[in-house]
């Protein structure tokens, strides 16, 4: 089975990152969408919330698995049996750090590769920082991301 693995904190999970995952829902066997718990980054949204509206964005993609984890990538990628990460570059400006990432995982786990999609034209400047601010501001983030999504959004910010 061909599996990938989508890393990232998805704080919150957008439109562009739902448009790399169903890509690859149709490239992949199988797509584990991997959401890093960063207490490092303080999310504003929780571990738990993060992974529950995920799996609601997702639900349509009957090959998409949605889960937590902590630690490095390179072993939750053995513990479930993957060699390919997929990550998405926006912009020229994400691909020094991508590129950093990659071979580090690679030195760090020989066999394992990644593959890089850029997001649809419309999706290319969505990004979760700026979809908090917007938010966190009161804008209106509806265009940006799923339904659901502005509802958690709008209880974390105007509550």
């Amino acid at each position: 089975m061909n599996i990938v693995v989508y890393p990232g904190t998805f704080d919150p999970i957008t439109n562009g990152h739902f448009d790399l995952i169903e890509r690859g829902a149709r490239m992949f066997d199988k797509v584990i969408i991997a959401i890093a718990a960063s207490p490092g980054k303080q999310p504003a949204l929780d571990l738990d919330s993060r992974v529950a509206l995920t799996e609601e964005v997702v639900a349509k993609l009957p090959n998409v698995e949605v889960t937590g984890f902590s630690g490095l990538l390179t072993e939750f990628l053995a513990q479930k049996q993957a060699r390919i990460i997929l990550r998405g570059l926006r912009a020229v400006s994400d691909f020094e750090y991508e590129l950093q990432l990659a071979n580090m995982n690679r030195a760090m786990a020989p066999d394992v590769e990644s593959v890089f999609l850029t997001p649809a034209l419309e999706n290319s400047y969505i990004s979760s920082t700026m979809v908090r601010e917007i938010a966190k501001l009161g804008g209106d983030v509806s265009k940006l991301v799923h339904p659901r999504v502005v509802e958690a959004l709008n209880a974390r910010y105007n509550s």
